[in-house]
Parts: C-alpha cells; sequence; structure tokens
C-alpha cells in the first residue's frame, strides 16, 4: 500500500506542473500595462452610458459578485429578453486566444465591440456614445491626458475596457497553494478528484494549464440547435456544434453552466460527460463515455470546488457626472 501511495504521489507532482499559476499578466506590447489606463477602463466597464438606453453596462452581464457572469442561463438584453447564450467570464481574459462562445473576436478589443453595438444586448451606437462622454469634463481629462491629441475615440474607449478585463484575474485558490507545495491546502478528497479530472473522467484532455482550457472549440454531443463554431466554420465537420472549451476557476459562483447555462449545478455537468453526449459526425474524439461512482463525483467535486479563490469584494466606481 505504502508503494502504491508514494506511485500516487509522484504522479500528482508531476501533473501538478502542468497547472502552476503564471508570474504577470501577458499585455500586449501594442497595448502596455498602465494603472491609469486601467482605471479609465473600470470606469467604462461599469458605466451605463456605452448603452444605447444608458441603462446598461459590460458588468450588467459580467458581475463580479458572480464570477464575472450572471447567475441565469441568459442575462437579459436591452430589450429586456434573455440573450441566446450565456455571458462568458471576464476572469483571466488576458490569457484566451479568442473570445465569445464561438471565438469569433481574436482580442478583448474586438470582443467589447460586439455586446455594446448588438441591439439585443447593449444596442449602443458609438458616434452617440463618443458624444456622451465627450460631454463629461472628468472623461474628456482621462481621454486627454492617455491618448493626447486624440482623447476620446472608439478605439481609446477600446483600448481602456480591455486593459482593465485583462487585470481581472482569479486570486490564488486552495489548488494553487496545494500546486506550490502545501499539502494541507486541499482535502484527500479532492485529492482523489485530480486523479480523476487527468484520469479517467478525461477532464484534462480539453481543461488543460493553469485556467482549465485549452482555448479550442470542441462538440461535447449537447443536443441543441445552436451550431456554434460551425457558423464561422461551416465547411469544417469537427466545427458544427463545437464550443469553446471554458476555463473552471472560481466555479461556485459560476452556476449555472454551458454555452446556454443548460447545467444548474456542477453535478449535472459531470453526469452528462461520463454519459459520452449524443454521438454525431462533429462530436469531438476526447469525448467518451466514463462509469463513475458517487464517492467518485464527490471526489471530482471536491477537486472543481478547490480551484475557487476566497471571495473579495470587487470595490465598484463612482462614476464621473
Amino acid at each position: 500500500m505504502a508503494a502504491t501511495a508514494s506511485a500516487v504521489e509522484v504522479s500528482s507532482d508531476t501533473l501538478k506542473s502542468a497547472y502552476k499559476r503564471p508570474e504577470a499578466i501577458p499585455f500586449p506590447t501594442s497595448a502596455p500595462y498602465s494603472p491609469q489606463m486601467a482605471t479609465l477602463g473600470k470606469l467604462l466597464f461599469f458605466d451605463p452610458r456605452l448603452s444605447g438606453a444608458q441603462n446598461l453596462s459590460c458588468a450588467s452581464c459580467h458581475d463580479p459578485s458572480f464570477g464575472y457572469e450572471v447567475p441565469v442561463p441568459g442575462a437579459i438584453g436591452s430589450a429586456n429578453t434573455p440573450l441566446a447564450r450565456k455571458a462568458n467570464t471576464v476572469l483571466n481574459a488576458a490569457w484566451s486566444t479568442s473570445l465569445f462562445w464561438d471565438g469569433r473576436a481574436k482580442s478583448l478589443e474586438d470582443q467589447a465591440v460586439g455586446p455594446i453595438t448588438t441591439p439585443a444586448e447593449m444596442n449602443g451606437k458609438f458616434p452617440d456614445i463618443i458624444l456622451r462622454l465627450k460631454d463629461v469634463p472628468e472623461y474628456a481629462t482621462w481621454f486627454d491626458r492617455l491618448f493626447p491629441g486624440s482623447g476620446v475615440t472608439k478605439e481609446n474607449l477600446l483600448a481602456a475596457i480591455a486593459t482593465y478585463e485583462r487585470t481581472v484575474m482569479a486570486g490564488e485558490a486552495p489548488f494553487d497553494r496545494w500546486v506550490d507545495g502545501d499539502e494541507a491546502a486541499v482535502s484527500a478528497e479532492a485529492k482523489a478528484g485530480f486523479q480523476l479530472f487527468n484520469g479517467k473522467a478525461g477532464c484534462a484532455s480539453c481543461h488543460t494549464g493553469w485556467n482549465f482550457t485549452d482555448n479550442k472549440f470542441h462538440d461535447i454531443g449537447l443536443a441543441a440547435d445552436d451550431i456554434g463554431r460551425g457558423k464561422l466554420e461551416p465547411d469544417n465537420p469537427k466545427a458544427q456544434y463545437a464550443f469553446k472549451t471554458p476555463g473552471l476557476r472560481n466555479l461556485i459562483y459560476r452556476a449555472p453552466f454551458g454555452h446556454h447555462g443548460q447545467f444548474p449545478d456542477l453535478t449535472s455537468i459531470i453526469s452528462f460527460y461520463a454519459t459520452g453526449g449524443t454521438d454525431r459526425p462533429s462530436k469531438s474524439d476526447l469525448i467518451k463515455p466514463f462509469k463513475i461512482s458517487d464517492v467518485e463525483t464527490q471526489q471530482l467535486l471536491a477537486f472543481l470546488k478547490s480551484l475557487t479563490a476566497e471571495k473579495t469584494e470587487t470595490a465598484l466606481p463612482n462614476l464621473p457626472n
């Protein structure tokens, strides 16, 4: 038994190295970090003046209290009706190589345009937004200082929001402390769940790295009309019904789960994956059925919950008048 336990520990140590937190946020050279830029971006992120009716902000769908999502399958848009897909989290978006469930945006600057201008979402128009912000003396001062010579423009507004969003990083979780060598940071149950995650449950086939996503698109076999990535790649059979692998940080605050919020809790997700999903030509070869006991389900849940950092309150900014 001792030899077996030792082998498991060695295996865990080897696996843990792939999940170590990064030391710094990767700001692009074209948009370097500055605290002033991030502060302006945060103001804009929470400001409803970016919407057509001036009643919705980015934070309306990406609420810090719920892991920068909202606790409903579809956030409420400008028409007071639920949106078709669940809002993606902003957490750790600095590490995303594409944005939205279907990956149609390649940068945070590009991504921000969609929700702001889409009629069903914020229904804003940039010419109106720019005029609105120019009429706010504090905003005019911010933009003139950070963007001398250009001031309030669409591009500068998007750059500021993206800078703030890149600072939104999940805090250190018990799992991270375990990875760094604190054996008491997580329970034996969670450690067993980590083995399942990387073993027979097959979760780590897609949920890789410190943010637990390969940033790729997979059809996991959900019955749905939404073809996801297939709209962007109609000639790619494997893109049909494929959606981006979501990261798994701070899951406790982010229910419901899935691109349409189909799963009310983590247990229902595990149960679905165990079935292997609906067979069809587009289904990912990585999705396979597996048997899991009630005890193993609890172990896997304990591990997933260990990825959540202690909750800290995000201070809401005082918006300029």
